[in-house]
């Protein structure tokens, strides 16, 4: 009987070895921009969930205070648990906001039960320059930047030490549609602490800015269709320098700044080098960029979006009540 035989080969061949990289390659063509997106789809994401823990500890604040976090005084300064809440804090709305976001005991650094309208002891200082260099995940977008300490630029602050390196925010509360933030007043903190004369009224037409006490009950075109807070623009090449853009150079945790608060009065930007947007709205995802409002959900915003209905959306009280995005 005649057995059959099988011949087995040694390996591939040159022309086989080819074809099967040429496959390979294709196949990781296609497949590495899904993979992009899908790990792009997820930073934002993250994004947005941390700008929702951040807006939901503003209602919580406003629940308790019964008004929104302020803005804070000016950059000098930084936050301080011995002056409570509202118009009488020195410290931004991401200081205000940290017992309602787990994270009582940073807020309470300062808390050391000394007279307010007096310089800050050593103490104090001391304890406000930890406040400066502990990072938040729930501060930075991870399409951006980690939560990670960046340089400083130098400067004296008035109830802290300065530290080298300092946490930055990617995330901004509304102060409105107006053209731009109050004038800066760089007083001394004993002057201001002691009595400054607070502006009973402001041109600032959203809900987070110098001195505001804002409550829901006077967001006239209704907390669903009015800004709280949102993603800031920064230029690429200054997301860890110490200075150079001065939107993104102070801390997280100090008073009333372009750093900590934006307006809809400008155009929203994507991220992009050689761009001086002080006071504009963006991100580092494409397309598009999150928004919250003063009801605690979160959006997703078009770059492209007409200019007159985002400026209506920073607008407490102008008789427009816009939902569209």
């Amino acid at each position: 009987m005649k057995q059959n035989t099988f011949r087995l080969h040694a390996g591939f061949t040159l022309v086989e070895l080819l074809v099967v990289i040429a496959i390979i390659g294709v196949l990781m063509g296609l497949l590495m921009p899904a993979v992009q997106q899908a790990r792009e789809a997820a930073r934002e994401m993250q994004c947005s969930n941390n700008l929702k823990q951040m807006v939901t500890g503003c209602m919580t604040h406003e629940s308790t205070q019964q008004f929104y976090p302020t803005g804070g005084w000016h950059y000098h300064i930084v936050g301080d648990a011995d002056r409570g809440f509202g118009k009488n804090q020195p410290g931004s709305w991401i200081y205000s906001i940290l017992p309602y976001v787990d994270q009582t005991a940073l807020f309470n650094l300062s808390a050391l039960g000394e007279n307010p309208g007096s310089a800050a002891s050593a103490t104090k200082k001391a304890n406000n320059q930890t406040l400066l260099t502990t990072p938040l995940q729930m501060l930075n977008c991870p399409s951006r930047r980690p939560a990670r300490l960046v340089p400083f630029r130098s400067y004296e602050f008035h109830n802290a030490n300065t530290p080298s390196s300092i946490v930055r925010a990617d995330y901004a509360g509304s102060y409105g549609g107006a053209a731009s933030n109050e004038n800066f007043l760089d007083l001394t903190y004993e002057k201001v602490a002691s009595g400054y004369d607070w502006p009973v009224t402001s041109t600032m037409t959203g809900v987070i800015y110098r001195y505001s006490q804002m409550p829901a009950g006077k967001i006239y075109d209704g907390i669903s269709c009015t800004f709280l807070a949102g993603e800031k623009f920064v230029p690429p090449e200054y997301y860890d320098q110490a200075s150079g853009y001065n939107a993104d150079n102070e801390g997280a945790y100090c008073g009333d700044d372009n750093d900590n608060q934006r307006t809809s009065y400008d155009q929203p930007y994507q991220d992009r080098k050689g761009l001086n947007a002080l006071r504009s709205w963006g991100s580092a995802h494409s397309g598009v960029f999150g928004m919250a409002l003063c009801d605690g959900s979160v959006q997703r915003v078009s770059y492209s979006i007409n200019r007159q209905v985002f400026k209506n959306l920073g607008d407490r009280d102008d008789g427009e009540s816009n939902t569209s995005f």
